[in-house]
């Protein structure tokens, strides 16, 4: 008899919280309303003061005009200051340490034999 009671006790209050949540949750929702303010807009600056300001801080406006600009997929004229065959030596040079960094050990072995070879004096502190 004790089991049927402490059921229907569960079985009412689940009910009662279920009806109580769904009265909260069934109010009007405005979120893709639009809001129609109505008080009108009044100006403190005339036309021509505004232009002048803007003309005034001419720097800022093409500051953010370049960076709208770089934002878009324009293509700029690339000038490099190497030349071709400073960049082929220089691709040449690196093509072994990029085999080493690349093989199957990820590059520990070729950054050990670098640390190895390293002159500098290394420093260690403890964190406390």
């Amino acid at each position: 008899m004790n089991h049927r009671i402490a059921s229907a006790i569960t079985f009412t209050s689940t009910v009662a919280v279920a009806t109580v949540a769904a009265a909260l949750l069934s109010s009007n929702a405005f979120a893709d309303d639009i809001t129609i303010d109505t008080t009108p807009f009044v100006s403190t600056k005339s036309r021509a003061e505004v232009r002048a300001e803007v003309t005034g801080q001419r720097d800022q406006v093409t500051a953010y005009g370049g960076e709208w600009a770089g934002q878009q997929n324009e293509q700029h004229a690339f000038q490099s200051a190497f030349t071709v065959e400073q960049v082929r030596s220089e691709y040449k040079a690196a093509r072994n340490e990029v085999r080493m960094m690349n093989g199957e050990d990820s590059g520990s072995s070729f950054i050990a034999q670098q640390r190895g070879a390293q002159t500098d004096t290394i420093v260690a502190r403890s964190a406390n």
